[in-house]
């Protein structure tokens, strides 16, 4: 048995057992994949999948413990490769990080540049996307670390942890009847066009429990993952916006007496939300990914990353 079969098969599960894009994700050949998984299989003794004529239809019951130590043994080559990479290179590398557009856009340039300064040896990528499937590259080793609020708690091969609490805010045109308003209600919100996130982003699922709480039902007439894109359907008269406050902190549009835009507080109407820095269990991390993840927050450090890693039960809630 080798790592190219071990490879092949995870890939095939990644793939919705479709072996025609396992092979084009691992650059080789559909009967080369078949060939190999075959092979690891009659070395096993045991059918790693049910078949179809030449189809994978299912994992097997023994194909599901096979799979197990497959993943072990691959995350543990990963970190052999980046074990060699920091002591080999000394600081020199790429950080791959996994998150969603509003903590791209708002949140991670200060860390980012302030990385970038310490370790000027280490490039930076970028890789946007649903909280899931922030989840899914940290799981599928596309990413070191990943950083949402929404969803990453929840899966059980990662380790979370809290990074900061936000809140959201109600964006409204400069002359707009509520502008005046400085403690706005759900009553006043309810009775608006509203322009929010979709419903898989930047703490969507809080403004919607909060109306169905109260029996009001929005009316949402416009959905968008990007805070500027929301802006600027607010500034065109379209409605009223709900982004996270991150997204108006330094943002001139606000700035009076010039600004076409103000903001109110919203929340003592929606709650608190909770952004969650993560990392893949078991992995192991390099020392630049440990001072980025200090760097997020100030209530993270090395050790304490470290203890969680190692499997530490203690409660790290904010």
């Amino acid at each position: 048995m080798n790592l190219h079969q071990f490879r092949f098969v995870q890939e095939a599960v990644r793939r919705n057992l479709n072996l025609t894009e396992t092979a084009k994700a691992l650059y080789t050949s559909q009967p080369g994949v078949s060939k190999a998984i075959l092979e690891l299989e009659e070395e096993l003794g045991v059918d790693i999948f049910a078949r179809h004529g030449k189809r994978l239809k299912r994992v097997t019951e023994p194909g599901q413990e096979v799979l197990k130590s497959i993943e072990v043994i691959m995350r543990e080559v990963g970190n052999l490769k980046r074990i060699g990479e920091e002591f080999s290179k000394q600081d020199t590398g790429t950080l791959s990080i996994a998150t969603t557009h509003t903590q791209a856009r708002y949140v991670l340039p200060a860390p980012v540049a302030q990385l970038r300064k310490r370790f000027p040896k280490v490039s930076v990528s970028l890789h946007q996307g649903t909280p899931e499937q922030v989840a899914q590259m940290l799981l599928q080793e596309t990413a070191e670390v990943g950083l949402a609020t929404e969803s990453l708690a929840g899966f059980e091969d990662l380790v979370t942890l809290p990074c900061y609490e936000w809140s959201h805010v109600v964006v409204l045109p400069a002359q707009h009847r509520l502008a005046s308003v400085e403690r706005l209600s759900l009553d006043d919100l309810a009775g608006e066009p509203l322009i929010s996130y979709h419903p898989s982003f930047t703490g969507r699922t809080k403004i919607d429990q909060a109306f169905a709480l109260r029996k009001l039902k929005p009316n949402i007439v416009l959905e968008a993952i990007d805070s500027d894109v929301i802006k600027t359907y607010v500034r065109l008269g379209l409605g009223v916006g709900i982004v996270a406050e991150m997204a108006v902190r330094d943002d001139p549009t606000f700035a009076a007496p010039a600004g076409d835009l103000v903001w109110r507080p919203a929340g003592h109407l929606f709650g608190q939300n909770l952004a969650r820095i993560a990392f893949k269990r078991g992995a192991y991390l390099r020392s630049f990914v440990y001072a980025f993840a200090e760097l997020t927050s100030e209530r993270l450090n090395r050790n304490l990353i470290m203890r969680a890693m190692g499997g530490e039960s203690s409660s790290y809630d904010l």
